[in-house]
């Protein structure tokens, strides 16, 4: 017997004012053995950015079938598109302004089959829907419908131009890399766009941000004492620096887009 769709839900709604739970109520009306996953709802508002950063690491340690009903949607109610994407093994429902921009790179870079469209047909939409809340009237009941075993190409028109955000790639430096602060995650850490790839792990290296320098790459947080920057690779990879049981952002002052150099010692 197949085991009912896992839908997993990101938006920047918060869960003060009922949103999200107005969109699992809508999701459960069509089909009721849906498994809501909540992967996020605090997205700073009305950033695609970082919400798109928060799916692409996500994504991956989700089973094959998963449906990623994601809506950070600045644009609700204009002209840009909603879309519906298969992109490898998961699908992904919900504005396109980026938002899916990780995990098409990801399908892309892995070889796996992608396919886009754009939600035309209102019938698998809320009977009413408003300006201002798509995610309530379009994008939860398209992922239900989903869910429920309705073929992607039934919801839409093909679309094959879907918006992407650019992606910034490190520099390569004499002796090294210079790279950015792409994510500041909940702990106040620096997340970079340097990965191991760039930088082996093995080797000595110089790590700057701002005017402050780290020497060395720490395996772990709790080799370090309370208080000390540190640089080190977090669990998906990316390099970090975190301030052990504190805030590396309020330390340094640090905002996403500060360039970090990484020199080899």
């Amino acid at each position: 017997m197949k085991s009912p769709a896992i839908i997993a839900l990101l938006t920047d709604f918060g869960l003060r004012d009922g949103n999200v739970g107005v969109m699992k109520g809508v999701i459960l009306s069509i089909t009721p053995q849906a498994r809501l996953v909540d992967l996020s709802h605090e997205i700073e508002p009305q950033d695609v950015r970082q919400g798109a950063i928060v799916l692409g690491r996500s994504a991956p340690y989700f089973p094959d079938g998963s449906i990623f009903l994601s809506v950070v949607d600045p644009g609700v109610g204009t002209a840009r598109r909603p879309m519906a994407a298969r992109l490898g093994g998961h699908t992904f429902v919900g504005p396109d302004n980026g938002l899916a921009t990780r995990l098409i790179a990801r399908a892309e870079r892995l070889g796996q089959t992608t396919s886009f469209v754009h939600l035309d047909r209102p019938q698998f939409w809320l009977p009413e829907v408003t300006a201002v809340f798509h995610g309530r009237d379009v994008f939860a009941p398209v992922a239900a419908h989903l869910a429920d075993g309705v073929p992607l190409e039934d919801l839409g028109s093909p679309m094959p131009d879907p918006v992407r955000l650019p992606l910034p790639v490190p520099t390569p430096l004499p002796g090294g890399w210079r790279g950015e602060v792409e994510y500041i995650d909940h702990f106040g850490n620096l997340r970079t766009n340097l990965r191991r790839e760039e930088v082996e792990e093995d080797r000595a290296w110089v790590v700057r941000v701002g005017g402050t320098e780290v020497r060395g790459l720490a395996h772990t947080f709790g080799d370090h004492s309370p208080g000390e920057l540190v640089a080190l690779f977090g669990s998906t990879g990316e390099l970090i620096l975190a301030v052990v049981n504190g805030s590396a952002a309020r330390h340094l002052g640090a905002k996403v887009g500060d360039v970090i150099e990484v020199i080899r010692a």
